[in-house]
């Protein structure tokens, strides 16, 4: 065992990979599987939504993307309380948000309510995004920190992969389409009353309590406690909270540069991103007419599980060792040369197999890139006191790229083609790359050499955290 001592914040940087990391991955990580089901399972519950109720392009892109427009509100709204109140007391609230909206989504008697009720577990998607990336970030060590917040951000996958496996087992189980949009939606507030249980259990972040707080003894026994070793010597010492405002933070050059970096290149990448995957089934559905909604179903889950699903392994296995913005420009780069790739060769939109292949290698690297460590580093260069703030803005922009990108993508499919569609997709890569330059590379630096802040909390044995 390591007796010496260091703050906080440095025994959390210094500490070996433990169980305690696994509890916060897991407790965080369910909360982010929620959130993409519920906003991906509206792609394959449109289909169906869509035969009984007769929707306009312009009605299915606002279904498609309401609960986007609300993440972004969410994002803005509890990433930013989130900082002033603590991240614990936010983190059961959007989850309650979530399950509700979810299930009220089974009941929706028309199309204005289902709208009303997606928005309503949208906002609780969109505060969910800053709380659950910056408490994995402030538990994690800087060694592995990627890696953390990866596997956080991966849960994702999980989310991906099931809501087709549920469209598919409904479709094959003879549900009836009015039964089974309303079944798809409804399932997703299921782990989301679980996340209310985990979240409960969990205590607030050490470096916020030590650091925004200023209460050092109160995150000792609190990291102790988290940890399952106990508690160790109490110091009664308390510091001098040290909270940035939101105007001197939205001032200062070196915050407001990552800021354009963060939030720019994430709202590129899910104009991109969500556009694409939201509407997928109507994609497939476009390169082969007569395939049948249960073979597009299945082409949607092979996409997922074939090529983006081994881009998040990669993703938080390899993100440590490349570099977080290496590997978001090399994410870039790829992904955008398959969209290319698509727009300018002939036919590619009309054979299947090839176009399979190139689309999913663009889901390959979004997920091995771009699509993990935009929310990996949002959640790494931002001070603590303004560390769910930052994030919070930087989710909230891109859901507001994400829902330009699902309202124009039946529209611009209609009028321009899957391939000038992915053409302008190719585009936004692009601007994506270029705004990335503006970040510093996080990996292996410590949240307080990234974000500037001293290292001067009281001392905390490390035998708190390496057992």
């Amino acid at each position: 065992m390591e007796t010496k001592s260091a703050g906080v914040s440095q025994t959390l940087n210094d500490a070996r990979l433990g169980l305690f990391h696994l509890r916060a991955v897991i407790i965080s990580g369910m909360g982010f599987f929620t959130d993409a089901y519920d906003l991906f399972i509206i792609g394959a519950a449109l289909v169906l939504i869509n035969a009984q109720w007769h929707l306009s392009t312009t009605m299915q892109g606002l279904l498609g993307s309401t609960a986007l427009i609300a993440a972004f509100v969410g994002a803005f709204l509890f990433g930013r309380l989130a900082d002033v109140f603590g991240r614990k007391k936010i983190y059961g609230l959007v989850a309650g948000l979530m399950a509700f909206g979810a299930l009220a989504s089974a009941f929706a008697p028309n199309i204005i309510w289902l709208l009303i009720f997606r928005f309503i577990m949208g906002m609780g998607i969109g505060g969910d995004y800053p709380v659950s990336a910056v408490l994995m970030s402030e538990y994690a060590n800087t060694k592995d920190r990627g890696k953390l917040v990866g596997l956080v951000f991966s849960m994702q996958a999980v989310g991906l992969v099931a809501g087709p496996i549920v469209a598919v087992t409904l479709l094959a189980a003879g549900v009836p389409n009015d039964i089974g949009w309303r079944l798809m939606l409804g399932l997703g507030a299921i782990p989301a009353g679980a996340v209310i249980y985990m979240r409960s259990r969990m205590p607030e972040s050490p470096r916020f309590v030590a650091r925004v707080q200023g209460k050092v003894d109160e995150a000792q026994a609190s990291l102790a406690q988290f940890s399952g070793q106990g508690v160790a010597h109490v110091s009664s010492k308390s510091t001098a909270p040290k909270r940035m405002g939101l105007w001197e933070f939205l001032r200062n050059p070196k915050y407001l540069r990552y800021l354009v970096g963060t939030a720019g290149a994430w709202f590129f990448f899910d104009y991109a991103y969500y556009g694409n995957s939201i509407s997928m089934p109507m994609v497939l559905k476009t390169v082969s007419p007569s395939a049948s909604p249960i073979a597009t179903m299945a082409w949607t889950l092979i996409v997922f599980a074939i090529a983006a699903v081994p881009g998040y392994i990669l993703a938080f296995s390899k993100m440590d060792k490349i570099g977080h913005r290496k590997l978001q420009l090399i994410g870039f780069a790829l992904m955008g040369t398959a969209f290319a790739v698509i727009g300018l060769v002939p036919n590619m939109t009309v054979l299947v197999l090839p176009f399979l292949l190139v689309f999913g290698a663009s889901y390959f690297f979004a997920e091995f890139g771009p699509n993990t460590t935009t929310f990996v580093m949002a959640a790494e260069v931002y001070p603590t006191s303004m560390r769910t703030t930052g994030h919070g803005i930087s989710a909230g922009v891109a859901k507001v790229g994400a829902f330009i990108g699902v309202f124009v993508f039946p529209i611009l499919k209609s009028t321009i083609g899957i391939r000038g569609t992915l053409g302008i997709t190719f585009v936004f890569a692009v601007a994506g790359f270029l705004v990335t330059l503006l970040l510093p590379e996080p990996s292996q630096r410590s949240l307080e050499d990234l974000s500037g802040e001293t290292e001067d909390e009281s001392p905390l044995s490390h035998d708190v955290v390496n057992g």
